[in-house]
């Protein structure tokens, strides 16, 4: 864009461009909670997005915590007796959406929090550990993450290395968990270990809850990463960490189960965040291209670039149509590891398409820091790697499909 005089004058926030609502079959209570997500968020994060991503940090994040829990955000999918919300995947799904359409890196630490911890202590926990850890995650007093990760075991996961051994009372954890969001600055960790290093590498392993008091505990200095920045990641150390039977989630040497199982739930839960990329790239693109002139008039009338706008527009919505299908049938209690990992990889996929589409329309604008859609590039590929690559969700579907046919 020109100012009068001829200067390159770089915007620092563009419209947004409206979702429409009646296409998705939405409740009007899940309009108005996006409704009001979205205008929180567009007054209390947007104006600090591009400062996170260039600092990958943000000094506001404690008072921002608190403000989500004190909206009920955190603890979304939580029940109400633990001061969580009640709601569902899909008004999770909406929630994350948003996130990611201001930042992807704190929706990425949103999701952390709110999807790997507080739903997976819902789902698993007993009654002390819900009544104990769920009200200050929910309220955002503590930071909450989940670690399954390590160096040597990402897709592999289930060779990991960390074990837990038995002692009076309790256990002693040893080992190193890698790549994990929100690792630096948690306070509650699920954590996954070897209870029984003798049996197969799918059965003998059991979850934690690790809390950072705890001796032993540690975490390493924070990753610095391509992309969603502001979402501190890390190495988690346990050097004869200790931690008692209460602290064990789920069943002794049922790990893999709630490892399994939460694992369809993130990977639907994550794929809310590339599709709300999208929206920001088709955001900035299409008010970008009706602002920006070229031969007389606005390049979003020349035939090409319409054509890339509605390449964008209907990746868009069959991203979000997809994700919201299975979302919708989560809460129904069907929950499909062939379908989660589908929706984790087409929406994964198309993002980072349309995100370099972006760039391209807005050319020579598109490849400096000054805009935005650089960002939206960096953000996205992360949803190809993380909760699982592109190459492992294609396995998961393939294997289901020939489970049908058996």
């Amino acid at each position: 864009m020109l100012d009068p005089v001829g200067k390159i004058v770089f915007p620092s926030q563009f419209s947004t461009y409206p979702i429409d609502n009646n296409l998705f079959g939405l409740s009007s209570e899940q309009v108005q909670l996006r409704e009001s997500v979205f205008g929180f968020l567009q007054k209390e994060l947007a104006p600090y997005a591009d400062e996170i991503d260039k600092k990958d940090d943000w000094d506001k994040r404690k008072e921002f915590w608190l403000q989500l829990g004190q909206m009920g955000l955190l603890g979304l999918t939580a029940s109400p007796e633990f001061g969580g919300s009640g709601l569902g995947l899909l008004e999770q799904c909406i929630v994350f959406e948003e996130f990611s359409r201001v930042s992807s890196g704190i929706g990425l630490s949103f999701g952390a929090q709110s999807n790997l911890c507080i739903n997976q202590i819902e789902r698993h926990g007993t009654q002390e550990q819900k009544e104990r850890l769920l009200p200050p995650l929910c309220s955002g007093e503590l930071y909450g993450a989940l670690a399954m990760s390590e160096a040597g075991s990402g897709s592999d996961v289930v060779s990991m290395a960390t074990r837990a051994d038995r002692v009076d009372g309790g256990y002693v954890l040893n080992g190193s968990k890698f790549w994990i969001t929100n690792g630096p600055i948690a306070d509650v960790v699920v954590v996954y270990a070897k209870t029984d290093t003798q049996s197969k590498p799918h059965h003998g392993i059991t979850a934690f809850l690790v809390e950072r008091c705890m001796s032993g505990f540690s975490s390493s200095p924070k990753l610095d990463k391509l992309g969603m920045r502001g979402s501190p990641t890390g190495e988690l150390v346990f050097d004869d960490c200790f931690v008692p039977d209460a602290s064990v989630l789920g069943s002794l040497g049922r790990g893999v189960y709630v490892l399994m199982s939460g694992l369809d739930i993130e990977r639907l839960g994550l794929a809310a965040g590339p599709v709300g990329g999208r929206q920001a790239g088709c955001d900035v693109t299409f008010d970008y291209c009706h602002q920006r002139r070229q031969f007389g008039r606005p390049v979003a009338h020349f035939q090409l670039m319409q054509g890339k706008l509605a390449d964008m527009y209907c990746d868009l919505n069959a991203c979000r149509s997809y994700l919201y299908m299975v979302a919708r049938a989560a809460d129904r209690g069907h929950i499909s590891n062939k379908d989660c990992a589908g929706v984790a990889l087409f929406c994964a996929e198309r993002g980072t398409q349309v995100a370099l589409q972006a760039i391209q329309a807005l050319g020579g604008n598109g490849y400096i820091n000054d805009y935005p859609v650089g960002r939206f590039l960096r953000d996205a590929k992360l949803s190809e790697i993380g909760g699982g690559t592109s190459e492992i969700r294609r396995l998961v579907i393939g294997r289901a499909l020939n489970m049908e046919y058996k």
